[in-house]
């Protein structure tokens, strides 16, 4: 018999003070109750109760021990009950990972609607342009783009992104509007670096492109907002210029010729048994960003 349930039998033991009645409680057998409690004395080495044909009552040390075992007894009740509510009611930090203009994008609305609608949940978001092992870094969901290994962990595709050029309506205007990528050599083009560092862009058909920069960027925004003071062409994901497109800042070009899109995926690394807090989460992350034209 494991120790915790010799506890519990001797705890209910000195409270009813009767072998026979705690094992009724209990719903063991008489025999039962009074091994594990043989057992408890022998493991400790000390007598626990003082027996006579009419009662059952407590040594001095058994006084001692019956504190500490209703303490004891009292935290295991207690974490259980903490880690059963962590898997029923969203509660402690949800830390979310994603690309760094995604996320502030895309994620960071659905951050701000979670935390409104599960106040005993606190948020913790890491926006970087770099892989993060999540397993390591302590991260609950990720929200990734691209292509995924196998790794066992949970995921959901919530939509798709392009990689798409585009550029200004009045840069269209005065240099005019490329039909093939090969055209892409007579205009001016403004590169992240931090995105794209091969000058070498690869389109549908096997069609390659050389770029020689006209403004290299070490941010997509620089780049993005390049194209929209209608300077020069970029070539981005559409996502990151969705805004831009609504209201006709920007145009897309040589659409005829894009690779086939990227997916965009809910990442977590605890499946089935992910807490309540992870679940909500992805519940709602699923939902707005499949909901979000920009994104399909």
């Amino acid at each position: 018999m494991d120790r915790w349930q010799a506890m519990r039998i001797f705890v209910k033991v000195a409270e009813t003070e009767s072998f026979s009645e705690s094992a009724r409680q209990l719903r063991m057998s008489a025999p039962a109750v009074t091994r594990a409690i043989a057992a408890l004395e022998d493991l400790i080495g000390a007598r626990l109760f003082i027996r006579t044909t009419r009662s059952v009552k407590l040594t001095e040390p058994g006084s001692r021990y019956l504190d500490d075992c209703r303490r004891i007894l009292a935290d295991i009740d207690e974490a259980e009950a903490a880690a059963a509510g962590s898997y029923a009611t969203p509660t402690g930090t949800l830390s979310i990972t994603a690309s760094l203009l995604f996320g502030q994008m895309y994620v960071l609305p659905v951050m701000h609607e979670y935390l409104e609608t599960y106040p005993t949940v606190s948020g913790s978001l890491l926006f970087v342009d770099r892989p993060v092992n999540i397993v390591e870094e302590g991260i609950d969901v990720a929200i990734r783009i691209g292509h995924l290994p196998d790794s066992g962990f949970s995921a959901i595709q919530v939509g798709s992104v392009r990689r798409v050029v585009c550029g200004s309506p009045d840069y269209f205007e005065q240099h005019g509007v490329p039909a093939t990528p090969a055209d892409l050599k007579d205009h001016r083009i403004a590169v992240s670096t931090s995105a794209w560092t091969s000058p070498h862009w690869r389109f549908a058909g096997d069609h390659r492109v050389t770029i020689d920069a006209w403004l290299q960027c070490n941010t997509n925004d620089a780049a993005i907002a390049t194209a929209t003071a209608g300077l020069a062409l970029t070539r981005v994901l559409h996502y990151q210029v969705g805004p831009a497109l609504l209201d006709d800042r920007l145009r897309v070009v040589l659409a005829d010729y894009e690779e086939p899109p990227l997916p965009i995926h809910v990442l977590h690394p605890e499946g089935r048994h992910a807490p309540a807090k992870v679940r909500a989460f992805v519940d709602l992350a699923v939902s707005r960003l499949r909901g979000n034209p920009l994104l399909n």
